[in-house]
């Protein structure tokens, strides 16, 4: 095995968010070197990492040169230049996730139709490589109020994704290639989490259900294990698993899914990398995600995911009305409770629905877990000077 503990190692790591930020922690714990490649020099990991390399992940000479230098690479966002990653690893350079899994997520229309050609239940959807096409299929009836709408490329946290349901909201969609999808009844919105080495060796996170910010269209609490039937619970494991066997997959992927009004598991979409769905296990798991991530892409063997108390986050966003410089008002009062901890991601300035931190509640008892969530919730701000 390859020594990457205390050693000349170098892990390089594309991004430099929260997500990133956490990472850190455990490259840290293990002592592994590690460079982050980042356009914002005020990035969450800018001052806490080995080396900070300051350049844009879209651009092909900044990944490329970025990736000579480190002995592995990874990522802690997908929206990355394709084609630098695709030759450094013609060149030799060990990569995970591979480009060609990247390639695929990357674009919601691919991952939709890669979801169809290996028979994993999805939404029914349509294909538009901009907005006219759309608007013309809606006039000939093709298609119908509701719908949701997907930017193909480029959304996250909510953006890129918005419910149509008349004709003014049809106008306000930006002129891109999209996807759009049937609106489905659902009963809750799930997430599995799969860690996977390049030995093959796989597991999996309990499933977590999600509870969602209605305007924003940003996670609110994310709550472990998910209260759901364990027949349900298997399913959407197995569906999980499915998806990460097809695409050959090797790192950590997030799946979320809809449990449907009559218990179907529909996969909505993936992310390649530690997920807010997965926040919970640093207090609440054997394993945290993120040292799970590192173990998987280093081919080590992967750690027990198991829960050992019920866990629940909450999402630490700016609220409405306030921007500038950042202020966690209340942040003394949720330190008082029991089992609640705060990671706050070290962005300098709040904006509205901004993500800021995040809060773990843990607790033997879920229901309880959710009530301090609730009280979490009420009382902290993000708000600014």
């Amino acid at each position: 095995m390859k020594n990457y503990f205390s050693s000349d190692f170098k892990l390089g790591v594309l991004g430099g968010g929260q997500l990133g930020r956490m990472l850190l922690a455990e490259t840290q714990k293990f002592d592994i070197y590690t460079s982050i490649l980042e356009s914002n020099k005020n990035a969450p990991c800018a001052e806490i990492c080995n080396r900070f390399v300051f350049g844009d992940l879209l651009d092909f000479d900044a990944v490329y040169n970025f990736g000579k230098t480190v002995d592995l690479l990874t990522i802690e966002i997908e929206n990355v230049n394709l084609d630098a990653l695709d030759k450094l690893e013609d060149e030799g350079l060990t990569i995970y996730p591979k480009p060609k899994d990247l390639r695929i997520i990357q674009s919601k229309a691919r991952q939709k139709n890669f979801y169809v050609d290996h028979e994993i239940p999805t939404a029914e959807f349509s294909h538009y490589a901009y907005l006219e096409e759309l608007k013309h299929s809606f006039e000939n009836n093709i298609i119908d109020f509701p719908f949701v709408w997907k930017a193909a490329r480029f959304g996250y946290d909510g953006n890129g994704v918005k419910i149509v349901r008349n004709i003014a909201d049809l106008e306000s969609l930006p002129n891109v290639e999209c996807i759009t999808e049937k609106l489905i009844p659902f009963k809750n919105e799930l997430a599995v989490i799969v860690a996977r080495n390049a030995n093959g060796e796989t597991t999996t996170y309990p499933v977590v259900e999600m509870e969602f910010h209605p305007e924003a269209n940003q996670v609110e609490y994310v709550i472990c294990p998910a209260r759901i039937d364990t027949n349900v619970a298997e399913k959407a494991r197995e569906t999980a698993l499915k998806v990460v066997s097809k695409l050959d997959f090797v790192g950590l992927l997030a799946v979320e899914m809809f449990q449907t009004i009559d218990n179907k598991i529909l996969v909505n979409e993936v992310a390649p990398r530690p997920h807010n769905s997965g926040h919970y296990s640093i207090e609440a798991s054997y394993t945290n995600q993120f040292e799970q991530h590192l173990r998987s892409i280093l081919n080590l063997p992967l750690g027990n995911t198991e829960s050992k108390v019920a866990g629940i986050m909450v999402n630490l966003v700016g609220e409405e009305g306030f921007s500038g410089d950042v202020v966690y008002e209340n942040i003394e009062a949720i330190l008082k409770i029991d089992g609640v901890t705060p990671h706050i991601y070290g962005k300098k300035e709040t904006r509205p629905f901004r993500k800021m931190g995040h809060v773990t509640i843990v607790d033997k008892n879920i229901e309880k877990a959710r009530e301090i969530a609730q009280k979490v919730k009420e009382t902290i701000r993000v708000i600014s000077k």
